[in-house]
C-alpha cells in the first residue's frame, strides 16, 4: 500500500484574523486510488510542529503525524482520514484563547473559530473529497492548541464531532474552560481525547483531572466517548505527543468493521 502524501498551500489568508498562515494537508494512502470515495477529516493546530522537525518549535522534534497516520491505517486500526495541519502565528496565545488575561493577551478563540468554520473548512471542503458531517471532522491540538480544540469544539458540537486535547492549558484564566463547559448543553456530545503526562506541572495535572471529571457530570463516559490518559513520564513537549498520536486516532477514527 502507498504512503500518505503531504500537500502545502502557502499563506492561506483570513479576513477574520487579518493575517495569512500555511496550511498543510495530509492525504491517506489509497486517496488518490478512490476517486470516489470521501474521507473524514481531522484538524490539527500548531502545523508546523506536526509533520517535519524543520519547521517544528523545537527543531528535529515533530509529531510525526505522517508516519503514524500511514502505519495505523495500514494496519487497519484507523480509517483513512485527511489530516489538515494548520499552522500558528504570532497571534498564537490570542488566537488559541476564549478570554482576555491582563497580563498574557488572550482572547480571540471565537474568531479563530469563524476562520476555523467559514474559511479553513470549506476550502478544504472544495479542495479535497470530504466527508462534511461532524462525526466525521474531528480537531485536535496540544497545550493552549488543546484549549482552544476543547472551546471551539465543545460551543460548535454540531460541526466538530471528535476532540484531541492532550496537555490542555486548562489553567487559562483561573480555569475558565471549567466554568464554560459546566455552563454549556453540550448536543450532540463530540468525542473527547484528553490527557497529560505525569512530568508536566503537578496543579496542571491536578487541574486536567478536575476537568475531566467535570465532562463526567455532564455525562461524558470513559471508554465510551471519553478517553483520560495520564501518560507516565510524559512532559509537555512535541516528542511527548508524538507518542500519543496513534492512540488517539485510534479513539477517534477507528477503523470500521469490514462489510460481510
Amino acid at each position: 500500500m502507498s504512503s500518505g502524501e503531504l500537500r502545502k498551500h502557502e499563506k492561506f489568508r483570513s479576513r477574520f484574523l487579518r493575517n495569512q498562515r500555511d496550511l498543510i494537508v495530509y492525504t491517506p494512502p489509497g486517496y488518490h486510488e478512490q476517486p470516489g470515495h470521501n474521507f473524514p477529516v481531522l484538524y490539527l493546530h500548531d502545523g508546523q510542529n506536526l509533520f517535519d522537525g524543520a519547521t517544528s518549535f523545537i527543531p528535529g522534534q515533530d509529531w510525526h503525524v505522517g508516519q503514524t497516520a500511514d502505519q495505523c491505517i495500514q494496519s487497519g486500526a484507523v480509517e483513512p482520514l485527511l489530516i489538515v495541519g494548520i499552522y500558528n502565528t504570532k497571534a498564537r496565545v490570542r488566537e488559541y484563547t476564549p478570554t482576555h488575561v491582563p497580563k498574557l493577551g488572550g482572547g480571540r478563540a471565537d474568531r479563530y473559530a469563524k476562520f476555523l468554520i467559514e474559511e479553513v473548512k470549506p476550502f478544504v471542503e472544495r479542495e479535497y473529497r470530504t466527508l462534511c458531517g461532524a462525526q466525521q471532522t474531528g480537531m485536535g491540538g496540544s497545550s493552549l492548541g488543546a484549549l482552544v480544540s476543547l472551546y471551539v469544539g465543545l460551543k460548535h458540537p454540531s460541526i466538530f464531532g471528535k476532540i484531541a486535547a492532550l496537555s490542555p492549558a486548562v489553567w487559562w484564566n483561573q480555569q475558565f474552560i471549567h466554568r464554560f463547559t459546566r455552563s454549556l448543553r453540550v448536543e450532540p456530545r463530540p468525542r473527547i481525547w484528553l490527557d497529560i503526562g505525569t512530568r508536566e506541572r503537578p496543579r496542571v495535572v491536578r487541574d486536567v483531572e478536575h476537568f475531566r471529571d467535570t465532562l463526567l457530570e455532564k455525562g461524558w463516559r470513559l471508554g465510551r466517548d471519553l478517553h483520560y490518559e495520564r501518560v507516565e513520564g510524559a512532559e509537555h513537549n512535541e516528542a511527548a505527543w508524538a507518542r500519543r498520536v496513534g492512540p488517539f486516532l485510534q479513539f477517534l477514527f477507528p477503523a470500521r468493521p469490514a462489510a460481510v
